[in-house]
C-alpha cells in the first residue's frame, strides 16, 4: 500500500531553534523498513556523542520498538527526533505520527497472540522515563535513556 501525505516540516524547522544537544530530526518512510533506517540514523548520532555501547544498544532497541510501533498501529508522517540533555545525560527519542491507524499493518494481523504485544514490556525495561503526548495532527511517543557520553 502506498500512503501519500503532506509531511508536516515542522518538526525541521523546531530542530533548528534547539540547542547544540539536538540531534536532529528526520522523516522516515512509513514502511517496515523505517525501523532499520531509524536503527542507522541513531547509530550515526550516538556515534557523534560518543555513547557508551551499553547505552547505544539501549538506544537502538527503543527506537526500533517504538518506529515499528507507529508502522504497525499508526498513520503516516513518521518522523525521528533525537536530542540529548548533558545535565540530566539521559538520550531523550521522540517517534511522532498521524495517530492511530484505522486497522493495524499487515505484520501486527499475520501475528499470533504471543508474537508480538512485548515492545512496551521492553521500553518500561530499557529506558528512565517514556510516555505519549497529543499535538494537533498528530502523536508523539518519546522514551529517555540514562546514558554515559
Amino acid at each position: 500500500m502506498t500512503c501519500v501525505y503532506t509531511p508536516d516540516l515542522s518538526a525541521w524547522h523546531a530542530a533548528a531553534r534547539r540547542p547544540q544537544a539536538s540531534g536532529g530530526a528526520w522523516l522516515l518512510a512509513h514502511r517496515p523498513e523505517a525501523a532499520s533506517e531509524a536503527r542507522r540514523i541513531t547509530k550515526r548520532v550516538l556515534t557523534q556523542w560518543s555513547v557508551a555501547d551499553e547505552t547505544a544498544d539501549s538506544v537502538l532497541l527503543t527506537v526500533s520498538e517504538l518506529v515499528t510501533n507507529a508502522v504497525e498501529h499508526a498513520q503516516p508522517p513518521l518522523n525521528l527526533d533525537l536530542s540529548r540533555d548533558p545535565d540530566t545525560r539521559r538520550v531523550h527519542i521522540e517517534i511522532s505520527d498521524g495517530g492511530p491507524a484505522a486497522v493495524d499493518g499487515d505484520w501486527a494481523v499475520s501475528c499470533t497472540r504471543g508474537e508480538h504485544g512485548r515492545g512496551l514490556e521492553i521500553i518500561d525495561q530499557l529506558t528512565a522515563a517514556h510516555g505519549d503526548r497529543q499535538e494537533p495532527g498528530h502523536v508523539i511517543h518519546w522514551a529517555d535513556v540514562d546514558a554515559r557520553f
